[in-house]
């Protein structure tokens, strides 16, 4: 789970995105795609095969005093009204032909316990790779897992794949050095059972999230499993999206191409929204994301989605206390954004300038603020002035981004950020550029490279990165940066938290850029965000 303190305020072609704020719509739609052509981002032809997803946001009910110790009894009937609701969920998805449906993290049990408290909401996991094991139709062969039944039978029910977590408990014996004191291991734990309710697969936690309830497993689960309509998933839990340990390694390790992602997630912005995280991954990674948070708006807590490379069906709302089911149709091979170097036409005027300065052809005077062209003379010759403001509680280093075109840049240790832009009209709003090499520490510790395009809170140079979701300005713009990893995830925000898709991703002269032109609202985050996993 990822609690952070402050709630933040209140195509059908390819690069085409649906996503829903307020509507409680269900969508069933199309996840079709035609090629764009060639060029660094592009996009190529893959068979056309099809299968039908939901993800669930759930509001759960929630225990009225996670602190205090319950009975398992009280503890199963508070937990049945959460399961209720599930099932509800899955017969109305089966009535729309869904093959596998996500449920959120914490949404059964719920969070905020102690140790001790959460123990009688535990239910028992024995391992699906030691033990095959149908509990809807073995009910008796283990005690304590009335959950596990209850989710069973509910694929069962309604002939389809269901991912749901849940807390689960394994006893340890005193001679295990990580045993501990009270005999016994507790997990955050996904499990996936299949259309004949058969527990096939369980992943535990391995990145907690000030989760004093839970252990980290010794080892990172590396886990997978097989399905009929379209191949391999894989499976990780909402922090776990940041490290390298299991995520990226499970996408090293196997034949992936779809993710099962339940989470708990507290949007914080300009760069870590729920379905800003969510899309980012399914981009860089090419794969499908299946991303079923939790829905708690005073906690901003929102925002799921059926992600694929190319675009999103997601929802995001901070009014509507319900929760929200989505269906779509997902491409069993997702389309990605495939680098092809040097492809762009250079008859593009705006690419033609990017690579140009790449290749150093332009003859510029540099300071630590701006990049002065002559070939762009006509752009603002005065030197914006750097500097710095705190984002995502990181001391960024930035410079604003004025009038209708320019080349600005930033850099802080070896990063230095660049970017190239045009706007089609001006809106009283500032703009920035901002730069951050280093180690975040505040809510998990880990290394960063962020390269990010941000709409600030005002118009004073201190409400740059300050929580803001709403925006006017359109910008045609490349961003990029000389980063120091390959693992970059490409942020896109728009406004009234709207998604967006780049028109190129990808690398040249050992800068990796991202480029986008017609923009269809205001934006609010263009972000690269580079994770050295070796660093942390």
């Amino acid at each position: 789970m990822n609690r952070r303190p402050r709630p933040m305020p209140s195509r059908f072609m390819v690069c085409i995105m649906s996503g829903a704020r307020t509507t409680p719509a269900v969508f069933l739609l199309c996840c079709c795609a035609l090629a764009l052509g060639l060029g660094s981002g592009s996009l190529e032809h893959r068979e056309a095969k099809h299968y039908i997803a939901a993800v669930y946001e759930h509001r759960s009910v929630l225990s009225p005093n996670p602190l205090e110790l319950t009975s398992r009894q009280e503890a199963l009937e508070l937990m049945k009204q959460n399961l209720d609701i599930y099932e509800q969920q899955v017969m109305a998805a089966a009535q729309k032909g869904v093959q596998i449906i996500v449920f959120p993290e914490d949404g059964i049990h719920g969070f905020n316990f102690t140790r001790t408290s959460i123990y009688p909401f535990l239910d028992f996991m024995p391992s699906p790779r030691l033990v095959r094991w149908n509990p809807c139709l073995e009910p008796f062969r283990f005690n304590d897992t009335e959950v596990l039944q209850r989710l069973s039978c509910m694929a069962i029910k309604g002939q389809m794949f269901l991912v749901a977590n849940l807390g689960t408990k394994q006893p340890c014996l005193r001679s295990d050095p990580r045993c501990p004191d009270d005999g016994r291991y507790q997990f955050n734990t996904d499990v996936v059972f299949s259309h004949n309710g058969t527990l096939v697969a369980r992943y535990r936690k391995h990145n907690l999230y000030f989760e004093a309830a839970f252990d980290t497993p010794a080892h990172a689960d590396l886990v997978t499993f097989d399905t009929p309509f379209a191949g391999q998933f894989g499976m990780f839990t909402c922090f776990d999206i940041l490290f390298f340990e299991p995520a990226i390694q499970l996408l090293r390790d196997s034949k992936v191409k779809h993710i099962v992602y339940p989470t708990a997630w507290m949007n914080q912005l300009p760069l870590l929204a729920a379905i800003e995280i969510q899309k980012a991954f399914a981009t860089a990674f090419g794969v499908s994301v299946l991303a079923a948070n939790i829905h708690h708006p005073t906690l901003g807590m929102t925002g799921s989605g059926i992600h694929t490379p190319l675009k999103s069906f997601w929802y995001h709302d901070m009014d509507n206390p319900e929760g929200h089911l989505i269906i779509a149709q997902v491409a069993t091979n997702p389309l990605g954004l495939v680098g092809i170097e040097n492809a762009t036409s250079e008859t593009d005027p705006s690419h033609s300038k990017f690579l140009k300065i790449l290749a150093g052809d332009l003859s510029c005077e540099k300071d630590a603020q701006e990049v002065h062209c002559e070939e762009a003379a006509k752009w603002d010759m005065n030197a914006p002035p750097t500097f710095h403001s705190e984002m995502m509680y990181d001391n960024f280093t930035l410079v604003p981004v004025w009038g209708k075109e320019g080349y600005v840049q930033a850099c802080s240790n070896g990063l230095c950020c660049h970017l190239l832009y045009e706007r089609p009209t001006l809106s009283e709003e500032l703009y920035a550029l901002g730069v951050f090499d280093g180690l975040h520490t505040v809510h998990g510790t880990y290394y960063i490279q962020v390269c990010a395009l941000v709409k600030c809170g005002g118009l004073g140079f201190d409400t740059c990165g300050q929580e803001i979701s709403e925006a006017q300005g359109l910008f045609d713009f490349h961003l990029w940066g000389n980063f120091s990893t390959s693992y970059i995830f490409p942020l896109f925000l728009t406004s009234g938290m709207t998604l967006d898709t780049p028109d190129q991703l990808g690398w040249e002269n050992d800068h990796y850029f991202l480029r986008k032109s017609g923009l269809s609202s205001g934006l609010v985050t263009a972000a690269l965000y580079g994770r050295l996993y070796e660093r942390d």
